[in-house]
């Protein structure tokens, strides 16, 4: 299942990177990406896991990203 979301108040691309890398360490996450220029976030995961990766990725932005915060694309 892939998941789509903007960051709003991304800042910088190096936390672009940051976020990027942590989310796809997640467990059930196949491939998240994040563009930092559209502030897109794309996460493809397992379908049963997806609430939690959701919920890991938004503590992942605002713990990398103060301010920042998840909206559905």
């Amino acid at each position: 299942m892939k998941k789509k979301y903007i960051i709003e108040g991304l800042c910088c691309a190096n936390c672009a990177s940051k976020i990027e890398t942590a989310i796809n360490k997640l467990s059930g996450v196949k491939e998240a990406t994040v563009n930092f220029m559209t502030q897109k976030l794309i996460i493809d995961g397992d379908d049963e896991l997806m609430p939690e990766i959701i919920k890991e990725a938004e503590k992942i932005v605002t713990k990398i990203e103060p301010g920042a915060r998840l909206k559905n694309a």
